[in-house]
């Protein structure tokens, strides 16, 4: 995960009771759906797909919606006739379906190459990794006490209840909101959790302040592009996306997605979905969406749409709800802008504090908020297929560097960063909730048999969150079709599955 668990709050057809009954959203014949739309083609909406595919079966005609390209926030650049990962580039060793896509998929997991990383405050390196594994401990342990051992007994106590997500969706359990999901794997101090400040919890649990402003708020500004006044869930998510035990895919990580959408047997669409109507014919609605392709413009009518794209204005989904009693109302919050500049040139150690490039050891550099540097976090990147006998290339040559920053980098402030460089290409994306502890968490089921994926990232956003999103509203829209209530929302679901074992 590189990522995080957050709150949005959203009042979306609170008269549901009086319209019709959740629990009962299937047809009265049982017949299964007959179409199928996932609106987005990230790695949210390809998972879906492909586990829509494996609960309902190979009738159901699943169509794929997506604008841009397949992959959404999972992409990459070509530099020097090398592509490299301008988007989501890492995935934590214990993100099971993440796991599970690629063998089923016969992709391979990226050779990693070993590299150091620093800590720089605006004047010089406040912490530096070394090659000794033990002298890196004892330089935390002088400078910072105990700080570290007790994160790391608090990330990994968070992670172990995280996993039995697995054996609740293995079992096919399913949950009807993101609260619901939290209080089942943690009860309310995960529920809490979403509501208080991540520096609030480490203050409590020991961290020292100094461990907070030097390690934890330079992983938070890499991670998600902002402070530890996120959600303490958020920060814990984050956190575990910067342990050592991380993988990519060889070729990119976006070929998870266009995998998922393939082996789904899924219709992609590349089209701009403009509107999501209700037409009632019976007892449960349809939905008709309308559609842009770059030739015409379209209409079709579907029994389950799940909407894997956020929606919050900044976002400019481009999508109207219309036709809905009581009307929709705009989800609140916004996303949070990061820059991702990909530059191939010489990196300026000097600036550093290390005038012979020669002498510099780091692979990455992370930034405190000491100074408020212009940007987050520069790192030497490699490219996502790896030969043999591929090396870095060390800070005297010419390498391939990626730049997360809160805003473009202007001329000035890349020549700060680089004696000079060949190229220069910049993303900027809409990669992250605005994470405030005020917030509330997002809808799953915005109305019978509509649903809505990227809820989740309020709680916590990364490659794997989505993935169970996914899972979690593929088995919520098989259980709700087929009226199988005693399968969402169940309490004490560990006591639960080993009875039924």
């Amino acid at each position: 995960m590189g990522d995080a668990l957050l709150p949005l709050l959203v009042v979306v057809l609170s008269a549901w009771s009086g319209v019709v009954d959740l629990a009962g959203s299937a047809h009265v014949d049982g017949a299964p759906p007959s179409k199928i739309a996932v609106v987005g083609a990230g790695i949210g909406g390809s998972a879906t797909a492909h586990f829509l595919r494996q609960h309902f079966g190979p009738e159901v005609q699943v169509d794929v919606f997506e604008k841009g390209e397949v992959g959404g926030r999972l992409a990459t650049v070509t530099v020097n006739h090398n592509d490299y990962e301008s988007g989501g580039s890492i995935i934590h060793s214990l993100n099971l379906h993440m796991q599970e896509f690629v063998k089923q998929l016969g992709l391979k997991y990226r050779r990693s190459v070993a590299g150091k990383t620093a800590v720089f405050n605006g004047e010089e390196m406040i912490l530096e990794e070394t090659d000794w594994y033990l002298l890196d401990l004892f330089r935390l342990w002088w400078r910072y006490g105990i700080s570290f051992i007790r994160l790391q007994m608090w990330v990994e106590e968070i992670m172990e209840k995280f996993m039995r997500i697995y054996k609740y969706q293995a079992h096919g359990y399913a949950f009807s909101s993101v609260e619901e999901l939290l209080d089942s794997l943690g009860g309310s101090g995960f529920i809490n959790m979403t509501r208080r400040p991540l520096s609030d919890s480490l203050l409590e649990l020991g961290v020292s302040q100094r461990f907070i402003d030097e390690v934890i708020k330079p992983v938070m500004r890499v991670n998600s592009g902002q402070n530890v006044s996120i959600p303490a869930f958020v920060g814990a998510v984050s956190l575990a996306g910067a342990q050592n035990n991380l993988w990519a895919v060889e070729g990119g990580n976006k070929l998870v997605c266009s995998g998922l959408l393939k082996m789904a047997n899924a219709n992609l669409l590349q089209a701009q979905v403009s509107s999501i109507s209700p037409l009632y014919s019976g007892e449960m609605p349809q939905y008709q969406l309308t559609f842009t392709t770059e030739a015409d413009t379209g209409s079709d009518l579907y029994d389950i749409v799940v909407v894997a794209t956020p929606l919050q204005a900044s976002v400019r989904s481009g999508i109207r709800f219309q036709g809905f009693t009581p009307p929709f109302e705009e989800l609140p919050g916004s996303y949070h802008s990061t820059v991702a500049t990909i530059v191939h040139g010489y990196l300026n150690t000097s600036f550093f504090g290390f005038p012979d490039p020669r002498l510099f050891p780091f692979a990455s550099v992370l930034t405190t908020e000491t100074l408020d540097p212009f940007f987050n976090s520069v790192a030497s990147v490699c490219p996502v297929n790896i030969s043999t006998g591929f090396r870095r290339k060390q800070p005297q040559e010419a390498g391939v560097y990626k730049v997360f920053s809160p805003h473009p980098l202007d001329k000035a402030q890349l020549k700060t960063l680089f004696r000079s460089y060949y190229s220069v290409q910049v993303t900027e994306w809409q990669a992250y909730p605005c994470y405030g502890s005020s917030q509330g968490l997002s809808p799953v089921e915005l109305h019978p048999n509509l649903y809505y994926l990227n809820g989740i990232e309020l709680a916590g956003s990364a490659m794997e969150m989505s993935s169970v999103a996914a899972k979690n509203i593929a088995l919520l829209a098989y259980h709700r079709w087929n009226r199988q209530t005693d399968m969402v929302d169940q309490k004490d679901l560990m006591h639960r599955i080993k009875t039924e074992l």
